[in-house]
């Protein structure tokens, strides 16, 4: 929960890695922080997601989405630029979390108006200072629309 809010922080993780998903989740789960965690595993899951479309017709509006460039069926980036491209959603904050560190990818990320990028560390301390360091900062520091 964010000391400015009554309502959980809803966290959308868009990763098809599982052992990235159950690691990032953990992570979450223990910051003290109160969030809600919704996970799809490839672009299109995203898109649907977040237009509520099919399965997730009633999905909450995520307040920071996580996001992954490498995915099935649709690549983050494209993800990324329709997110960013669209009246409505382009608000929501987009935290690229990948494994490339390539600066084309991060150039890209930025041109299509990422809000962070951050590569993800392979060592697990790393990663769980990383993924906590991403909470704090987006509900505990940053004022978000709605929060």
């Amino acid at each position: 929960m964010t000391s400015s809010s009554l309502k959980p922080a809803e966290i959308l993780l868009i990763e098809d890695n599982p052992a990235d998903v159950r690691l990032t989740m953990e992570v979450l789960k223990d910051v003290k922080l109160c969030n809600n965690i919704s996970v799809v595993n490839d672009g299109v899951q995203a898109l649907d997601f977040l237009y509520r479309r099919g399965e997730y017709d009633s999905a909450p509006r995520p307040d920071l989405i996580l996001l992954d460039l490498n995915l099935p069926r649709m690549d983050g980036r494209e993800v990324l630029e329709r997110i960013k491209g669209d009246e409505v959603l382009k608000q929501i904050p987009v935290v690229v979390l990948t494994t490339s560190s390539a600066e084309q990818d991060i150039l890209k990320s930025y041109a299509l108006h990422a809000n962070c990028y951050i590569t993800k560390p392979v060592d697990l301390e790393q990663f769980t200072k990383v993924v906590t360091s991403i909470e704090e900062f987006w509900f505990s520091i940053v004022k978000l629309p709605g929060m």
